[in-house]
């Protein structure tokens, strides 16, 4: 099926080069999008970097606490995250930017050669359409002149004043002038059969045959860029288990805290084993002084001073700093100690440890993007799942959107088939002319077009009658009914040579050729729209022809489509068509 008609050369043109600025598109659009999947790689990549602990550090030195190695566990696992987001910009940027571009300078280079032969193609028809208005302008001017001459000839014979020798000039001159007019009329034919060719070539083969090749190319540029849609979710959809895999670790590294055995370890850690100091003893100051207890002239008792011995310059704690520590084991989610007392040590700067923190950071960074990703795979899955399989009866549309697609088919199948039939009754008509004038034509050289455009015409009503059915319960138009019925009650059948009107698309209410049989006497006679006169003798003994002698003037009413006939009416009413070429016309301006 060729795609549009032969007058659709802007449309094809600017439909193509729509078609190639998408898929240039879509290129930018996936190059900017490996961007943003490479910035976000690289940022995760820092971010791990930033909070992955030095060798020798304190922080590696904490890892045998559950809640510091999970963390450390989660690092590695967004490390790896990162990994695959830069394997899914590097696929995009392989499968899809470098191919595609690639395939679109060779479908910009197949474009362009295409428009250069149709460009070239209309030149050439053009340049015989100048060398035949040449050689007509100048049948018309020596015609005119050796139509001057023989007037001159008839004036100077007639005039008793006008010598012999005169005469006889004039008569010369006027035969001279007749000779080259005959001359340029045969150039004129000559010219004329020769545009006549090269166009008919050019509707009915040349510009077809390039629109198919364009028709072919914008369809495999289609295919591509869908294969490059279904990449990009593929590609995505590939790492999704790995990306699983990684979320499925962190969770693991979550799971796997155990708060006890980091209880266990601080204090495992951290214990003195120093043994609880005893009871204080009372001293009762009431009783007598018991110089021969006492060490001194006071008679002081021995108190928790003097137990200390060579400590007594240092500051007396209730409870050893070592063990101060070691009864506040470092948990994240522990409440701040109670303050010292007055004589104690100060307080820490932080209410709460360094970790806790670390926590409540990274919770604010991760959570976010773990949710977005989920929310991409979801979005992904459900535009993967949510695309309907397209039918041949756009079943996959919403009613109202199915109703105007399937009209939509239905007229396109109706002008096709219309203008099937307009060209089968031109090749129907032309057959009777060559049968009842074998000097015309060969009538054989018609069977293959006709039988071919019998074959295309049951094939329409077939493809017709199929989307008719499947519109009948949506409520077609009366239009469509009008074309199918005109389509059933055809008689000719059709050639895809058809016959086409200058001025653009073929209407399917018209016909090339009206009927002509009774339809004249019920119309209303159309006014003529220039007269002709006739060049030599036809006959018109086929069905819608018309005879005339050399030299009658008749009516046009008419003008030639292109297929080699011109309808026309005498003064009595009589119509019907004659060979173009078989007479002089001029057309109204």
């Amino acid at each position: 099926m060729v795609w549009g008609s032969w007058d659709q050369y802007d449309v094809i043109e600017k439909h193509t080069q729509s078609g190639l600025d998408l898929m240039e598109k879509y290129v930018k659009f996936v190059k900017e999008r490996t961007e943003i999947e490479m910035n976000y790689a690289k940022q995760l990549r820092n971010l791990t970097k930033k909070y992955s602990p030095k060798r020798g550090s304190k922080e590696e030195q904490e890892c045998r606490f559950t809640n510091h190695q999970s963390f450390f566990d989660i690092l590695n696992e967004m490390n790896d995250y990162a990994g695959q987001r830069e394997l899914v910009a590097e696929n995009m940027m392989m499968n899809i930017c470098i191919e595609l571009t690639k395939y679109l300078q060779e479908l910009k280079q197949e474009r362009k050669m295409h428009l250069s032969e149709a460009k070239k193609a209309q030149q050439s028809l053009e340049s015989t359409y100048k060398q035949l208005d040449s050689s007509k302008k100048r049948f018309e001017r020596e015609w005119r002149e050796a139509e001057k001459a023989a007037q001159y000839a008839e004036k100077t014979d007639q005039d008793i004043n006008a010598t012999k020798a005169d005469v006889e000039k004039a008569k010369q001159q006027a035969h001279v002038r007749s000779h080259v007019a005959e001359e340029c009329k045969n150039d004129y034919a000559a010219q004329l059969q020769k545009y006549n060719k090269e166009q008919s070539q050019f509707y009915f083969s040349d510009m077809p045959l390039i629109f198919n090749k364009l028709q072919d190319l914008d369809e495999r540029r289609i295919q591509k860029l869908a294969c490059g849609y279904v990449l990009f979710a593929d590609i995505e959809k590939h790492v999704v288990p790995i990306i699983g895999k990684c979320l499925d670790g962190i969770s693991r590294a979550g799971v796997s805290v155990k708060e006890r055995n980091d209880s266990m370890a601080v204090i495992e850690q951290h214990k003195s084993g120093f043994d609880r100091p005893s009871d204080l003893e009372f001293e009762d100051y009431s009783q007598g002084i018991n110089r021969a207890s006492s060490d001194t002239s006071l008679g002081t008792p021995k108190g928790p001073l003097d137990l200390l011995g060579k400590n007594k310059s240092k500051p007396f704690w209730l409870f050893s700093k070592k063990s101060k520590l070691s009864s506040s084991p470092l948990t994240p989610f522990s409440t701040p100690p109670a303050p010292s007392p007055a004589n104690g040590p100060p307080s820490p700067k932080f209410g709460r440890d360094p970790l806790s923190y670390c926590l409540k950071e990274i919770n604010k960074t991760v959570k976010p993007r773990i949710s977005s990703f989920r929310t991409l795979r979801r979005t992904v899955t459900a535009l993967a799942c949510s695309q309907p399989p397209v039918t041949e009866d756009f079943a996959h549309l919403p009613p109202e959107q199915r109703r105007k697609r399937l009209q939509q088919k239905i007229d396109e199948l109706g002008k096709e088939l219309q203008k099937e039939m307009d060209q089968s009754e031109g090749l129907g008509k032309m057959k009777d002319v060559y049968e009842k004038n074998p000097q015309m034509g060969d009538p054989a050289c018609l069977s293959p077009q006709i039988n071919q455009t019998a074959q295309n015409i049951e094939r329409l009503r077939g493809e017709l009658n199929k989307y008719e059915v499947w519109s009948a319960p949506l409520c077609l138009t009366i239009v469509t009914k009008c074309i199918r019925n005109r389509s059933r009650n055809s008689v000719y059948v059709s050639s895809p040579d058809g016959a086409h009107s200058d001025e653009g698309t073929p209407d399917t209410s018209q016909a090339i050729y009206a009927e002509f049989d009774d339809d004249f006497e019920d119309e209303e006679l159309a006014a003529p729209i220039g007269h002709c006169t006739a060049l030599y003798n036809f006959p018109g003994s086929s069905e819608g022809t018309i005879s005339m002698q050399e030299g009658e003037v008749l009516a046009v009413v008419e003008e030639d489509k292109g297929d080699g006939w011109t309808r026309v009416r005498r003064a009595n009413g009589d119509e019907g068509y004659i060979p173009t070429s078989y007479a002089s016309m001029t057309l109204n301006k």
